[in-house]
């Protein structure tokens, strides 16, 4: 009879997802449960995994302080989008593996005691794709700390737009950015916190116009690929590119901060960061009722109009140049010079009379005279009687009446 020995089985190479965790910078393996005591960092390399929503939030919030809002909000299908499966399709899975209704949650919480207004998104569901749920949940966040006066915090981790609705997505970016200015013109603090990854549209809209911009240890942040800015610049990228620290180095970001100490440094910013008080509500009943700015085109433009035009009066008594009357001149000038006489027929009275006649050669006289029929240069004014003078002869000069009498 044969006899049968102890076979051995061989080692594994893959284990349970459930149980182990592969970090990706250092290949070591990790315990789950070990993994999550340390906020799923990486105890040997320090490499930050990706977190889920909820777990973000149960990681910065106070315990039992998160109240959700527009938890309903779902996607729709304007579009009818097919690509390798119908977009619906889609969303039922993302919603089956994450058990949200999509990428992004709000609502209000605190924060060591302070009130907060947070929204978080989640990379999970569809890669964290900004559609119109996205944008309507991060626009109503902000609309509602605008109203209570409370500071803003949005973690953003998403790879863009969402290219299954098309214009409508690329919409939510300034739906985003316009909501985000008029909680800045109010004074309303705003922190926004730039996960691994924070690419395409979010990043080009509301992720980075907080005022103060936080980011993870060595997190993927930019617009577009490496890959495609080094092509559309046609140069080599420095190593490092789009990531946390080197955006911090360059100025882009205000802190760089370690996950285990992401919940004090933002209680810290809060406590300096505080919503400037609400103006008060003036009595306009005298006045504009709504409210508006002094400034208003319309008025401006009809002022300017009013002083560059000409009124009716001066339009009535101006002249082109065919009127009976000559326009009066408003400032009338001086002549420096004598006036001159507008006929010839009065003859030059000698003031000198000479008895004994030298017959020379008569010269030219020195101011030919002015025929009749010349119409008086525009500039001077017309002559009068009294002003009219008889020239005096040039000395030397002799008329053809006095060669004559000669």
């Amino acid at each position: 009879m044969p006899i049968k020995l102890p076979s051995f089985r061989p080692r594994r190479d893959a284990y349970p997802p459930d149980l182990w965790t592969k970090c990706p910078s250092c290949g070591e393996m990790l315990f789950n449960k070990q993994l999550d005591k340390v906020l799923r960092v990486c105890p040997s390399c320090g490499h930050h995994f990706r977190l889920s929503a909820e777990a973000r939030i149960e990681m910065l919030l106070d315990a039992g302080s998160f109240a959700e809002r527009d938890a309903g909000l779902e996607s729709e299908d304007p579009l009818g989008f097919v690509d390798q499966k119908a977009y619906p399709d889609r969303i039922a899975a993302a919603q089956l593996a994450t058990g949200m209704r999509d990428a992004a949650v709000w609502g209000t919480g605190t924060i060591d005691g302070r009130p907060v207004v947070v929204c978080v998104m989640d990379f999970g569901f569809m890669g964290g794709s900004m559609g119109a749920v996205v944008g309507e949940k991060v626009t109503r966040a902000a609309e509602h700390a605008l109203v209570a006066r409370v500071p803003l915090f949005v973690v953003a981790a998403s790879g863009g737009a969402r290219m299954q609705e098309g214009t409508l997505s690329l919409m939510q970016l300034a739906k985003t950015v316009g909501a985000l200015e008029r909680l800045r013109a109010a004074g309303v603090p705003f922190l926004s916190l730039l996960s691994d990854p924070t690419t395409g549209g979010v990043f080009a809209s509301f992720a980075v116009l907080g005022d103060v911009n936080i980011a993870e240890p060595n997190a993927l942040i930019g617009f577009a690929g490496a890959r495609v800015s080094a092509g559309t610049i046609a140069q080599e990228l420095p190593p490092g590119f789009q990531r946390s620290e080197f955006l911090f180095q360059h100025g882009f970001l205000d802190r760089v901060v370690h996950r285990s100490e992401l919940r004090s440094e933002v209680s810290s910013l809060l406590r300096f960061l505080v919503a400037r008080p609400a103006p008060l509500v003036e009595d306009r009943t005298d006045g504009d009722p709504l409210g508006l700015p002094s400034f208003r085109a319309l008025s401006f433009l009809s002022n300017l109009a009013e002083r560059v035009l000409p009124t009716e009066s001066e339009i009535a008594g101006a002249t082109n140049g065919h009127s009976s009357s000559p326009a009066t001149p408003t400032t009338p000038t001086t002549p420096s010079t004598p006036a001159t006489p507008t006929t010839a027929s009065t003859p030059a009275t000698p003031t000198t009379a000479s008895t004994t006649a030298t017959p020379t050669t008569p010269s030219a006289p020195a101011t030919a005279p002015v025929r009749a029929s010349q119409p008086a240069p525009m500039s001077a004014p017309s002559p009068t009687p009294e002003a009219t003078t008889t020239p005096e002869p040039v000395p030397g000069a002799t008329s053809s009446e006095e060669a004559s009498r000669g």
